[in-house]
């Protein structure tokens, strides 16, 4: 089988991106874009459509499992780990587009600087300072939780979210890491999260729950969204009434 990989390129953040196509041939139905990727990398003197050389293309990876999401791209138009992008879904299109998240300021290549979502989750300090024991009735969601990969693809769709100075809208890679402590910490150690989450979550979500298809790990985004906004936002307004 064979199918044509084109891949955004850029040499840097300040260079234009062009375009570069390469044919690719696999034979096992299990092989994914990144394993694509990864085969290009090792290969010397590979040529593109154009005869041209195809030097070494610069993307993340980490785990190849579905694990880590340090391969978030866009495919196709759909923001998705490379890792889990099968060739064999592309081969009625007869080709494969990689690009860089467009979200995220450009390094190189795939490569994008996701400094802002690490960034969000300690502004919003999502941490616990103290010992937490999650209840019986909560440790079911603080698990579905854990599963987040911060990859960004949920960031990638949501309309609300963008990464540049002074944003204040932190989207899903910080609502659902906080989601694992609103309910488990100390009424008086919540208060600082529950606003945080007020101010960057809750009132800058347009409610399109675009992230809801899109998360590479399946969570259950608005499940953990109805359950935070009650403790977060609600039982306050509530106790205050």
């Amino acid at each position: 089988m064979e199918i044509r990989i084109d891949i955004l390129r850029r040499n840097s953040p300040s260079d234009k991106p062009y375009l570069q196509s390469v044919m690719y041939r696999y034979e096992n139905k299990a092989a994914t874009a990144a394993s694509a990727l990864s085969e290009i990398n090792s290969r010397e003197g590979i040529k593109d459509i154009n005869g041209a050389g195809v030097g070494r293309i610069r993307w993340e990876c980490s785990c190849m499992q579905k694990k880590c999401g340090a391969c978030a791209m866009v495919i196709n138009g759909v923001p998705r780990l490379a890792c889990g992008a099968r060739l064999s879904e592309y081969e009625k299109n007869g080709y494969v587009r990689l690009e860089p998240l467009k979200k995220f300021p450009p390094v190189a290549d795939l490569i994008v600087d996701r400094q802002a979502v690490f960034e969000a989750l300690k502004k919003m300090k999502i941490w616990a300072e103290t010992e937490v024991l999650p209840p019986e009735i909560t440790d079911e969601l603080a698990y579905e939780a854990s599963r987040c990969l911060q990859c960004g693809c949920c960031l990638e769709v949501c309309p609300n979210f963008f990464a540049g100075e002074g944003a204040q809208f932190f989207g899903m890679a910080a609502a659902v890491p906080a989601s694992r402590l609103i309910d488990q910490l100390l009424p008086s150690d919540r208060r600082e999260l529950s606003e945080a989450y007020r101010r960057n979550v809750y009132e800058g979500c347009g409610r399109s729950l675009a992230c809801r298809d899109i998360c590479p790990a399946g969570i259950d985004i608005e499940r953990l969204l109805v359950n935070s906004n009650s403790a977060a936002v609600w039982k306050g307004l509530f106790r205050k009434w």
